[in-house]
């Protein structure tokens, strides 16, 4: 029995999440997650008969400006009411920032072309601590126009292994990252990626592995060897979750 025959329909969902009290996106036994908390507030409001779909499966303490899920039920209630009465039940730290019918077939995941994520790192000598759940502090000033150029050999269609955490490498490594920026105001200073998909904390282990560039612990050269050698041992720390933010999901 398809979608339309079983009397099902599909809203989209635009989100937006502080993540530091989660153990991620994707529901996790006796632990908190975003979508187990929307999927326990879809119940109280539409019924158990519902389904939930990420765009992207945000890690622990990844935050999310603009995330975008697809809500599967037979309940009537229009989306507009559906959006008020979530935002009733969800914690604060968990918010739908609209909501729409989408077409019954509409899934946020697989139709999903991209995304933009922006990693915030705080490169004051103290740190700021209005920042201290969304940056990484990383005292001592950074060479930012040294990441632009080391950044410059990650764009395109290349074989991201080397940025690959162990759990994600049975997937397949090609990704196209559209556009990479470093963006500095101030003491404050942002790595905006885009791209068609992403491995397993690539965004992270990119990050970290250019802070070291920054820092002066690595020449600018240092990055293209590392995505060439495709060996993760060869790379950079991981930067911490938390200066992570999903900012956009492309469709």
């Amino acid at each position: 029995m398809n979608a339309l025959s079983s009397g099902r329909r599909v809203i989209r969902l635009d989100l937006a999440y502080d993540g530091t009290a989660y153990a991620g996106w994707q529901v996790q036994p006796n632990v908190p997650t975003v979508q187990g908390a929307l999927l326990a507030a879809a119940a109280r409001v539409l019924g158990d008969d519902v389904k939930v779909v990420g765009a992207s499966r945000t890690d622990a303490g990844v935050h999310a400006l603009h995330q975008v899920a697809s809500l599967s039920t037979t309940n009537p209630l229009d989306a507009t009411s559906v959006a008020r009465a979530l935002n009733a039940m969800l914690p604060p730290d968990v918010r739908v920032l609209r909501a729409g019918e989408a077409c019954v077939t509409f899934d946020a995941r697989r139709d999903a072309t991209g995304k933009r994520y922006a990693y915030l790192i705080d490169a004051g000598a103290v740190a700021a601590p209005l920042l201290r759940r969304y940056a990484w502090h990383v005292p001592g000033g950074l060479d930012v126009t040294a990441m632009r150029a080391a950044l410059a050999s990650v764009r395109g269609t290349h074989d991201f292994s080397a940025f690959c955490a162990a759990p994600g490498r049975d997937a397949m490594p090609i990704c196209r990252l559209r556009a990479v920026h470093v963006v500095e105001r101030r003491a404050r200073v942002a790595i905006v990626v885009s791209g068609d998909r992403f491995l397993h904390h690539m965004v992270r282990n990119l990050v970290g592995s250019v802070v070291a560039v920054g820092r002066g612990a690595r020449e600018v050269a240092w990055l293209a060897d590392v995505l060439k050698s495709r060996d993760r041992r060869l790379a950079g720390p991981t930067g911490p979750a938390h200066g992570l933010t999903l900012v956009r999901v492309l469709y």
